[in-house]
């Protein structure tokens, strides 16, 4: 291994994202064409909404043990984008809206007893994940956000256009996470990019963020499992009533 120079790095970062990130995912391809049923936009959705309640979690678990209070400051303002600063405000209550233009009982997605196995076990990985391994490894694999705003982009237009059911309303979520995105994922690569100083740091790095992928790629594939081919719900997950 060789040590790669700031730019090669980044450049290297960008390139697992654009052969690896869920934006590829076929499930994607059906969700942004609008080839969906109702019931398997719902299953996403409700899915989803796990990884969503879960992220405020992680990064609380990141923050507490960050010894660096420039970074615990920098990083709290994802607590406050997901969880708001009071009731019903923030991304996760942004998204039980999104669950509610949907149809879904909030009782029932807040309570998880729809989840896919897959969903969960993906989940709960990238959570001890942030837990278990170096700062720089954490902060790295939220580098994902680097490529969030094209599929943003591309969902909200997608699903406008091809879905009776869907309104701009119900995808109000959305309107705020790119430039959060940008401003979060700027401040990852450059930390990750100054503070990678060796090979075996960088190649750390470039790992976390492939693992980051594999947690997304893992959630729709469980997705595409259940809800779209073979239809494999697993017992106790949630069935679309379509």
């Amino acid at each position: 291994m060789t040590l790669l120079m700031p730019e090669e790095l980044e450049a290297a970062l960008r390139d697992i994202g654009a052969k690896r990130y869920h934006r590829l995912h076929p499930f994607h391809g059906l969700l942004h064409g609008g080839q969906l049923t109702k019931g398997q936009v719902q299953a996403w959705a409700l899915n989803r909404y796990y990884y969503q309640a879960m992220i405020p979690v992680k990064d609380a678990s990141l923050i507490a043990r960050c010894e660096d209070s420039d970074i615990r400051r920098e990083w709290r303002s994802r607590l406050v984008d997901h969880d708001g600063v009071e009731p019903g405000d923030g991304g996760i209550a942004r998204w039980l809206k999104l669950t509610d233009g949907l149809g879904l009982d909030r009782d029932y997605v807040m309570s998880l007893n729809g989840l896919l196995p897959g969903t969960r076990f993906a989940v709960e990985a990238y959570v001890r994940f942030v837990r278990e391994k170096s700062l720089l490894e954490a902060i790295a694999s939220s580098l994902t956000e680097l490529f969030s705003p094209v599929i943003i982009s591309e969902r909200v237009s997608g699903m406008l256009a091809g879905y009776d059911f869907v309104t701009k309303e119900t995808l109000a979520y959305f309107d705020k996470r790119p430039p959060q995105a940008r401003r979060d994922s700027g401040f990852a690569l450059d930390y990750v990019k100054r503070n990678a100083q060796t090979p075996g740091e960088q190649q750390a790095v470039l790992r976390a963020l492939e693992f980051k992928c594999s947690v997304l790629w893992a959630m729709l594939d469980a997705l595409h499992h259940a809800y779209i081919s073979p239809k494999h719900i697993p017992p106790g997950a949630f069935v679309p009533r379509d």
